[in-house]
């Protein structure tokens, strides 16, 4: 599938057909992009419940037609008043499944709040019914669901809240069975009805804690009273005449342009897009990326990340010239992680580009009782070691992956883009933007073709550089012979990301592309 849906008012793209139907239905009934992408981020969190959910966090770039400005909104959650080092004695490393992982407050309800005060038309208790319809009624069990079910099953069993609902009566429920998720309805129509301060300050917040602390849980529900994310200044820099924009630390979107950086100064033009020039280049400007983020990386409250030297267009000359076209450089790098990446823009010009997570699949492993909402296990990414950077501390936000991206041209927003992928995100985002700028690629073509994700995976030791196996045996060949421990993947294989992109052309039409890799579904009108 190579061909984007294109309307001439609005887009809506999703990892899920039916969250971004849900989007589309919020625009049909008079709500901006705003509106329309909470709906959707709500929607994920039923119907993707194994990627995202209310236990987790997200991150928001958006862009006000009637400002005329993009800005990002941090939507991560810090660790408890009561997490420190010492909660970890005699461990290497933080647990990244169970109750040991669940240290960081959730903040994607608040960022809910937050956009739909500054910028939305609708009440949150109207944006939320799609999502109280699919978690009270069900919705058709999703095959990316029923495979990571699979994967995860005896995980899920450890949890009896969570194998209660994810593998209701025992059983893992089949592709397109109906499956529901009645705690989750209960409290997604209590926040409906109470707001943000409901899940934060109010009953549930309360019961909450009380069902994690039953487990063993550290967090307080201070901890959950004293969460508020923030509006921040997006970082930019430009690429090919236009104007790049990511969320500042904790997140890792300086990765993104920093790569572009980096790949300014080669004429991709002069090399063919799928070549051995072309992978190479990107994987070695990635992983000179991936280097000073690793080196930097973590809450700027506590440390003060060198934004404007890593993203010196002077520094990305020198990285530039230190890379070898036949030859690969090594380098550490970190395990990935899931997520739910999402765009709209509206018939004003209103954009929104956003990504949630519960990072690991089903996040923590842990249910908080009935109220069915799955834990993240986003602070199991801090390190023990009090020399580290993103070493662990209370009331500390982590090392986040999250990145949603866009690029504006003359001021006004031209593409909106992003992926599920953990450390796949700025690979995958590299990929699709030189796709379309450089090479002229529709969204749906730079997303489709063949992809490769490099690093360290779960349980694996080597960094390798994954490639799907519709990419020809002499790009492979040659690869391998530079150095890059090469693994040929299935030829579209899911560990290369959930992709999706909205492009807005000279004539103001919307193009959307979705992820075949995925379930998701562009929807323009």
């Amino acid at each position: 599938m190579s061909k984007p849906i294109v309307g001439s008012k609005t887009m809506v793209v999703s990892p899920h057909y039916l969250a971004s139907q849900a989007g589309n239905t919020i625009l049909e009934k008079g709500g901006n992009a705003f509106d329309a992408a909470v709906a959707v981020s709500a929607c994920l969190a039923v119907v993707y419940p194994h990627m995202t959910g209310l236990g987790g966090d997200s991150f928001w770039l958006t862009y006000s037609k009637k400002d005329q400005k993009v800005r990002a909104y941090n939507g991560s959650g810090r660790t408890g008043v009561n997490v420190t080092r010492d909660v970890y004695e005699g461990k290497s490393a933080i647990p990244t499944r169970g109750i040991e992982s669940v240290i960081t407050v959730p903040g994607m309800v608040d960022s809910w709040d937050a956009v739909l005060t500054e910028y939305g038309r609708l009440s949150l208790e109207q944006v939320l019914q799609p999502a109280i319809e699919y978690a009270s009624k069900g919705f058709p069990f999703s095959l990316d669901q029923h495979e990571n079910t699979v994967k995860n099953a005896e995980m899920l069993k450890g949890d009896k809240d969570t194998a209660n609902v994810f593998l209701p009566k025992g059983k893992i429920p089949k592709v397109n069975e109906r499956f529901v998720q009645e705690n989750l309805a209960t409290t997604l129509k209590e926040l409906a009805l109470s707001g943000r301060d409901e899940f934060y300050k109010g009953e549930l917040a309360y019961r909450l804690i009380s069902n994690l602390k039953d487990k063993g849980g550290k967090l307080t529900v201070e901890d959950l009273a004293h969460h508020k994310g923030e509006w921040t200044e997006p970082l930019t820099s430009t690429y090919r005449g236009y104007t790049m924009y990511q969320v500042p630390p904790n997140s890792q979107g300086f990765v993104g342009l920093m790569a572009l950086n980096i790949l300014e100064n080669f004429d991709l033009t002069a090399i063919s897009e799928g070549s051995y020039e072309y992978y190479h280049l990107l994987v070695e400007s990635l992983k000179r990326s991936f280097q000073d983020r690793n080196n930097h990386l973590t809450d700027p409250e506590f440390y003060s990340v060198p934004i404007e030297r890593l993203l010196s267009k002077q520094y990305a000359k020198e990285i530039a010239g230190a890379i070898q076209l036949d030859r690969t450089n090594d380098i550490k790098t970190q395990s990935v992680g899931d997520t739910a990446h999402a765009a709209v823009i509206d018939e004003e010009g209103n954009a929104v580009s956003f990504i949630q997570s519960l990072y690991f699949e089903f996040g923590s492993g842990v249910v908080a009782g009935d109220t069915g909402v799955v834990m993240q296990n986003r602070g199991s990414f801090f390190s023990l070691n009090p020399s580290d950077v993103n070493c662990l501390e209370p009331r500390k936000r982590t090392f986040h992956t999250l990145m949603p991206a866009m690029a504006l041209r003359d001021g006004q927003p031209r593409i909106l883009y992003g992926t599920q992928g953990g450390e796949g995100q700025p690979q995958t985002q590299t990929v699709i933007i030189t796709r379309m700028i450089d090479y002229g690629m529709n969204p749906q073509q730079a997303i489709s073709e063949p992809r490769f994700v490099w690093g360290r995976t779960w349980g694996q030791q080597t960094q390798q550089l994954k490639i799907e196996g519709r990419v020809s045996m002499d790009v492979i060949e040659q690869l391998s012979k530079a150095g890059h421990i090469v693994n040929k993947v299935e030829d579209f294989a899911g560990i290369m990301g959930h992709a999706n992109a909205i492009v807005i052309d000279d004539q103001g039409f919307v193009h959307g592309g979705v992820d075949p890799r995925s379930d998701g579904a562009a929807i323009g009108r």
